[in-house]
């Protein structure tokens, strides 16, 4: 699994949307895939931010505490 990209890179992309560019075009400037603008973009509208989820963890534990 790789890494999340940065919130600031979001931010600078969510920018260049804001500002008019299409998806598409924000992608390509900054070197991500649209369809990571157009989650990014609902991410924000959902939490205010578009921060990542959580990468990784123990699952494993939510379940042994839950017996």
């Amino acid at each position: 699994m790789s890494k999340a990209l940065s919130v600031d890179l979001r931010v600078r992309v969510l920018a260049a949307v804001a500002a008019g560019a299409t998806h598409r075009e924000a992608a390509e400037r900054f070197g991500v895939s649209a369809a990571n603008v157009s989650r990014w973009r609902a991410r924000e509208r959902e939490l205010g931010a578009p921060r990542p989820k959580a990468l990784g963890g123990d699952r494993r534990s939510d379940r042994i505490e839950a017996h």
